[in-house]
């Protein structure tokens, strides 16, 4: 079986019928409508969800699933992650989207070329993820994962290009064993 990505939370029930709120991270509506069915882990086993409608309301998705009928029935899955396929989330990426988890041992390259070292983590701040780079020396440091800082993406060629803004290395080198 593929590898499973959480994609949302159930929240509460929305209603009466069995119909579930689920929270999900904004701009992935259009996966989310799509869904066929989904798996929910209740007590360490997977179990297979049909989803029968999806619709929008205030920043959640309102799901109705097969079988799931009554808040009581809701109840029991409340607060639990929702996940699909990552093939299934694969498959649903715009060109210029792809999956943070797909970065690490990407090869990095500078603008002009040169090859820079490894993405050997992805790290989150405030503002930005941060791609982690391990230099061909070993040391490491780490870079805004923003357009202006990475212009290049290259999932199939296994390749990200990194704008190496002067200073860049000295305000983030890592010379730990980290």
């Amino acid at each position: 079986m593929s590898k499973l990505v959480s994609i949302g939370k159930i929240l509460n029930f929305h209603g009466i019928k069995g119909e579930v709120k689920m929270g999900f991270t904004a701009g992935k509506e259009s996966l989310i409508s799509s869904l066929k069915h989904v798996y929910i882990f209740h007590d360490n086993v997977k179990h297979t969800y049909d989803v029968l409608s999806v619709r929008f309301h205030k920043n959640f998705a309102i799901i109705k699933f097969a079988n799931i009928n009554s808040i009581d029935d809701v109840m029991s899955i409340k607060g639990l992650l929702v996940h699909v396929t990552e093939e299934e989330i694969k498959s649903s990426l715009e060109n210029d989207e792809f999956l943070i988890s797909d970065l690490s041992g990407m090869d990095v390259f500078d603008t002009t070329g040169e090859k820079v070292g490894i993405v050997s983590g992805v790290g989150e701040n405030r503002a930005s993820n941060l791609l982690e780079i391990q230099k061909v020396s070993g040391l490491k440091f780490m870079v805004p994962f923003v357009k202006e800082w990475v212009p290049v993406v290259d999932i199939e060629n296994n390749k990200i290009v990194v704008n190496m803004m002067d200073g860049i290395e000295s305000l983030f080198v890592n010379q730990g064993n980290n």
